[in-house]
């Protein structure tokens, strides 16, 4: 056995062979593997690279003497997505690409505007200004304004004179830049992220209901304050709603399904049902008083669910731009 073989892990052997037979049988193969290890052989194939005839060659005579010499193979996402297309349901394919990809999924482009600008700035300073000007050509210009204005003057301006002069683009030249995002940018992007699990934990929080959460809450504080603190910091309720500006309000009344209005105030406090009303016309404000008194008794638990969606609602126009809200910090009250 040559030394690269020896080298080869069990999950890049099978990318390999796979590879080699092709997208019809080695697509069969594969079909017959279970989920986790179609992921490990799907990693494997995405970051194979160029793989010489040689290594090929003794790896199929392994598996099957009667395979003969065949020619070189190229792991690639392109590659691999195909044969797993060629296998599998379209959406558990999308769930392997996500998984491999991160951000990225299948349309670059479309993650791409999401990333944070200055991890893009940064990335673009390292990368050719011509490859940083078609990147920034194809993304919306207000992403790309705030991009350019990272960068070091010098390169912003190059950048810039390119793009006025990049006229229309080679599909392969797109495609090469396409496999450099996703194999180089949006994977590495997607395994060093590190999401404060703090954060992830203040979302479960929000989408208890509140016995649940004030259970679980004094639970951890007896437990660990530290942690139910900023766990607490993090969160943000419906009670938090009154940390909106005026204008913010009113463009969240406007988003938010008429009938649940009703029934989350009839739970809510005295201040939050204040926020929400003169925030309202006249007419409007007693409408919407006749319609919580016209209730009558309320399920908390429904009472819950049209706080949690409304807060739901808030939190999705934030993620717009449309408003801002705060994290429940004094800091962030408007007044």
């Amino acid at each position: 056995m040559s030394e690269a073989i020896s080298q080869l892990s069990g999950a890049q052997r099978t990318a390999i062979l796979m590879l080699a037979l092709g997208d019809e049988y080695g697509g069969k193969l594969m079909a017959m593997l279970k989920d986790d290890e179609i992921r490990e052989v799907s990693r494997a194939m995405v970051g194979l690279g160029k793989i010489g005839p040689d290594v090929v060659d003794q790896l199929c005579a392994e598996f099957a003497a009667s395979l003969g010499r065949t020619s070189a193979v190229s792991g690639s996402a392109e590659a691999t997505e195909r044969m797993l297309r060629a296998m599998l349901p379209s959406e558990m394919v999308n769930q392997i690409l996500e998984d491999l990809y991160g951000p990225a999924g299948r349309n670059i482009w479309d993650k791409l505007a999401k990333v944070n600008e200055s991890v893009l700035a940064d990335y673009l300073c390292h990368e050719h200004p011509q490859t940083a000007s078609m990147v920034l050509s194809r993304l919306a210009a207000d992403h790309t304004a705030r991009v350019i204005a990272l960068l070091p003057e010098p390169l912003a301006i190059e950048i810039v004179e390119r793009m006025l002069t990049l006229g229309g683009v080679q599909r392969e030249a797109v495609d090469d830049v396409e496999r450099t995002l996703r194999a180089d940018f949006m994977a590495n992007l997607a395994s060093s992220a590190q999401r404060d699990p703090h954060e992830k934990m203040a979302e479960i929080f929000n989408a208890f209901d509140r016995n649940v959460e004030s259970r679980l809450i004094a639970a951890l504080e007896a437990r660990n304050e530290e942690a139910a603190q900023r766990i607490k910091s993090l969160m943000f309720t419906f009670d938090d709603l009154v940390r909106l500006a005026p204008q913010d309000v009113q463009t969240l009344l406007r988003a938010v399904e008429k009938e649940r209005l009703p029934i989350a105030l009839k739970g809510g406090s005295d201040r939050i049902r204040e926020l929400f009303m003169r925030n309202l016309s006249e007419r409007a404000g007693k409408m919407l008083r006749d319609d919580i008194e016209a209730l009558g008794p309320v399920r908390l638990r429904d009472v819950d669910a049209a706080q949690l969606a409304i807060v739901a609602t808030a939190k999705d126009l934030a993620a717009q731009g449309e408003i801002e809200i705060g994290t429940g910090k004094e800091d962030d009250l408007v007044i």
